[in-house]
């Protein structure tokens, strides 16, 4: 094995820029490993955690770009630094294709008229640059994580006060005047106002209708610890003042986990006074009390349902799908790149095989927490954007590297029965998600055959035809594959649930 460690000073590239760097850098031939990521401390260590040597990088600082990787014996070292180095030229180019890359919020402002800042920085440096934003008149749409939720509060409110919006922080999705912001995907204008503490919650009822025909006219992510007690539901309000006063909404849709004790009787108080027929799906939550005529939802399809029901459209899921012979093990495997579309599976899963049988890294609501997320216990469903497998690496929307290679740890597990996957399509996300996990489902098949085991596969494609992969394309590779691709998250999660259960 050999290892190159680079330090380019005074190259500052924002952490969206950098995973898709590190993604391309992981493609190429005999790469084992990569990060590429700005100085911080923050990176330093996570560097030190991955494995890496963060020593010959210790100098880095904050506004220069450490480029660690790993490679194999077939590449010399000279070789393989012209290899990155025409990866970052090939960033560059694109930078200067637009003739302009602005180095701070203030020249940016000056050179293009937008409204709009999104930042995405080390979350120990985003909140500063957030009110700069917020200072200068601007919404900000704040991608990164890692932003105190004292910080949190202190944003919105300024936002707040000012009449402006702070979407997040750790908001990955947006859609705002039917332009697509971070992970979204290409959906039809429409009736449909969306305010979600949810990331692929909210990608999912944005597509699902598309699918019915209804369309989304704006899509207003807050960030999911809006509803907490500390921040008080501060945007989700704003956001529903928004809609209620946008012409070209006619319903409401709203998407999150259940709003804090504290925030609820709030939260239901303004919804109660909406004058626009809604729909909430509150994950988890059995009842909606002294929020008026606003429809409570189950989960995520339900919510469509309901939604398209108020339209005087319809929404129907197609019969469940036949449950195919049963495979040999026990136990499922669920492994996804979205949180909210794990919590909605989880949630199918303990309704259905009883509470305290389902394990998660993300455990709640009868599920058990994991000892350790790196191993599967029984009835096993993981959030794979958590941070125990993000640290130092991109989101698995982004490069699925890391869930491909669990794909195959869990077929060698003999008591691996369905392994269940989601495919999140989209700006943003994996080129080619489907082609990416192909290897990975053929080499999972070929050990529990050779063990003269079965191991079934279940899929769900959170995508339209118009999103830059194509829908009905990475359909079609899982289904070559002998994948099970269901309508829903949650038909492909009772469809694998109804494999297992005795």
């Amino acid at each position: 094995m050999k290892f190159l460690n680079v330090v380019r000073k005074n190259a500052y590239f924002d952490s969206v820029t950098l995973m898709g760097v590190s993604k391309r850098l992981l493609d190429l031939p005999g790469v084992e490993a990569v990060s590429v990521s700005m100085g911080t401390e923050m990176n330093k260590q996570l560097l030190a955690e991955g494995g890496f040597d963060a020593e010959t990088v210790k100098d880095a600082g904050p506004n220069d770009l450490m480029i660690l990787c790993a490679f194999d014996d077939s590449c010399e070292e000279d070789e393989m630094l012209a290899q990155v180095e025409r990866s970052m030229e090939r960033t560059d180019e694109a930078h200067d294709a637009a003739d302009f890359r602005p180095r701070t919020l203030a020249e940016g402002k000056r050179r293009v008229d937008a409204n709009i800042a999104v930042v995405s920085l080390p979350g120990e440096y985003a909140a500063g640059e957030a009110r700069k934003a917020l200072d200068g008149g601007m919404h900000v749409m704040l991608f990164s994580d890692n932003v105190s939720v004292e910080d949190e509060a202190a944003l919105k409110e300024l936002a707040h006060a000012k009449g402006l919006f702070v979407m997040g922080p750790d908001c990955g999705t947006s859609i705002i005047d039917g332009v697509a912001l971070c992970f979204a995907n290409k959906v039809r204008r429409g009736p449909v106002g969306i305010v979600a503490a949810s990331g692929t919650g909210a990608q999912e009822v944005s597509v699902l209708l598309d699918g019915a025909g209804l369309g989304t006219s704006q899509l207003i992510g807050t960030g999911g610890r809006d509803l907490s007690a500390e921040v008080g539901g501060r945007m989700f309000l704003d956001a529903l003042d928004a809609l209620e006063a946008d012409e070209g909404t006619e319903y409401l849709l709203l998407v999150s986990k259940p709003p804090h004790p504290s925030v609820m009787p709030v939260v239901a108080e303004r919804l109660a006074r909406l004058s626009k027929p809604a729909v909430a799906c509150f994950l988890g939550a059995t009842e909606l009390v002294g929020a008026g005529s606003v429809v409570l939802a189950s989960g995520l399809e339900d919510a469509v349902a309901k939604t398209a029901a108020l339209a005087g459209e319809s929404f129907e899921v197609l019969p469940a799908l036949a449950v195919p012979d049963r495979p040999s093990g026990t136990y499922l495997r669920g492994l996804f790149c979205g949180g909210t579309l794990m919590e909605e599976a989880k949630q199918v899963a303990v309704a259905a095989l009883g509470e305290g049988v389902v394990r998660s890294n993300a455990a709640k609501s009868g599920s058990v927490a994991l000892a350790d997320a790196r191993k599967s216990e029984g009835h096993t469903l993981l959030d794979m954007g958590d941070d125990v497998f993000t640290r130092g690496k991109p989101h698995p929307m982004i490069d699925p590297s890391v869930r491909n290679a669990r794909i195959v740890e869990e077929a060698r597990d003999p008591e691996t029965a369905v392994i269940l996957l989601d495919f999140v399509l989209g700006y943003g996300a994996h080129e080619d998600p489907a082609g990416a996990a192909v290897p990975a489902i053929r080499e999972a098949r070929a050990i529990a055959q050779r063990e003269g085991r079965t191991v079934a596969f279940v899929a769900y494609v959170l995508g339209t035809d118009e999103d830059p992969q194509g829908k009905a394309a990475q359909r079609a590779l899982l289904e070559g594959e002998g994948v099970h691709v269901c309508q829903t998250n949650a038909q492909a999660a009772r469809l694998a649930v109804s494999m297992v259960k005795e």
